[in-house]
């Protein structure tokens, strides 16, 4: 981002997801800086500082004070504590047979952040991802705290079918996700085509789709993630892309689906999609073609 109000935003948005995603709430926060005082003026940490205690603001928690250092790169986030009952914990290991997934945000944002670099995006598409990135989880944590549900993790940087395989391992079940269900931001198909792939995304795809990542795994034979056949490079470049400041992938029981449903609704949670089921199986996530029934 190269407007520090932005950059403060979505760090703080990031941090807070952790929080939102184990169906806990936020209550105080330390800023964690990292700022090359030499190369960039106090205005530019006064305006990431700024950012992120509005975003604070509008989640209700208390900036309790931080730690800086001087360094290189500029590096903003926080350590953020939250409460929440024992026995209301929501993990990513809770997933099983029969539940539905769905994802709360779109994918795409490292590929879009990655044209922005190379002078590709246009001003519009900048605004609606940043937007994106700095919204709080706290909507999408609420509903599903409501409704009632099996699992939940936040979509970060190892991408959607990497924090998926992290569930299914975690929950020993698979995961099904249909690739057309997913929610993308239309303009990274094109930067895709462009090749404005950041390694990040690169890394995910290559270490979820080694031959032998189940066996290190514990799993047996084959990757930790298989796509189907049909499904084109692209596709499977993109649901491994890494995100910043990205949704809750959530697991709910499939008689609470449209409820879950009702409830992102009337909280305006807008981007929230069925993208998946979960089924019978060691651990694995399967991406193919179809649909939900």
């Amino acid at each position: 981002m190269d407007d520090p109000g932005d950059f403060g935003r979505i760090a703080a948005a990031n941090a807070l997801s952790d929080i939102y995603a184990m169906g806990a709430k936020p209550l105080l926060a330390l800023n964690l800086v990292g700022f090359p005082t030499g190369k960039l003026g106090p205005e530019i940490l006064a305006g990431i500082l700024k950012g992120g205690s509005e975003k604070l603001n509008e989640a209700g928690v208390v900036l309790a004070g931080g730690h800086s250092i001087d360094d290189p790169e500029p590096k903003y986030g926080m350590a953020v504590t939250g409460v929440v009952h024992p026995d209301r914990v929501v993990t990513n290991a809770g997933a099983r047979p029969g539940d539905r997934l769905y994802l709360t945000k779109p994918i795409g944002i490292g590929i879009i952040t990655t044209a922005l670099k190379r002078d590709l995006a246009g001003e519009d598409i900048i605004r609606r991802v940043t937007a994106i990135m700095a919204e709080l989880n706290r909507a999408a944590a609420e509903a599903m705290l409501e409704v009632g549900v099996d699992a939940c993790t936040d979509v970060t940087g190892f991408g959607l079918c990497g924090h998926a395989s992290e569930m299914a391992r975690a929950s020993r079940a698979d995961l099904l996700i249909y690739a057309p269900r997913v929610p993308v931001i239309t303009e990274a198909w094109d930067f895709l085509k462009h090749d404005a792939v950041p390694g990040g995304t690169k890394n995910n795809l290559k270490y979820l789709t080694d031959p032998d990542g189940g066996r290190a795994a514990g799993l047996g034979d084959g990757p930790l993630v298989t796509f189907d056949s049909s499904l084109a490079a692209g596709t499977r470049t993109m649901l491994c892309d890494a995100v910043t400041s990205g949704g809750l992938l959530i697991a709910v029981p499939a008689g609470r689906a449209k409820d879950l449903e009702a409830a992102f609704a009337a909280r305006g949670v807008r981007y929230a999609t069925g993208i998946g089921e979960v089924v019978p199986g060691p651990g694995r996530v399967r991406v193919l073609p179809g649909t939900l029934a």
